[in-house]
């Protein structure tokens, strides 16, 4: 399974994971929050990063899973 980014995308009958460059939905909810549930466990299990869009399909918010090369301090 290749790494790649886990978005969290609005379509028209729900809420869709799709990995980053992909040509299909890997899967379709009908909640948001199933929608990141399952992208974060994909992102976790990749190490890579979950990517959240809103509605009108700007990023809300990412979470790293990886190697974060700027990782918190403290």
């Amino acid at each position: 399974m290749s790494k790649r980014n886990q978005h969290v995308v609005p379509r028209e009958d729900g809420w869709a994971v799709r990995g980053a460059g992909a040509q299909r939905d890997t899967q379709l909810f009908d909640r948001k929050q199933d929608a990141v549930d399952r992208a974060r466990e994909i992102s976790q299990n990749q190490k890579s990063e979950l990517v959240v869009h809103g509605q009108n399909g700007q990023i809300q918010y990412k979470d790293s899973h990886g190697n974060d090369t700027f990782p918190p301090r403290g």
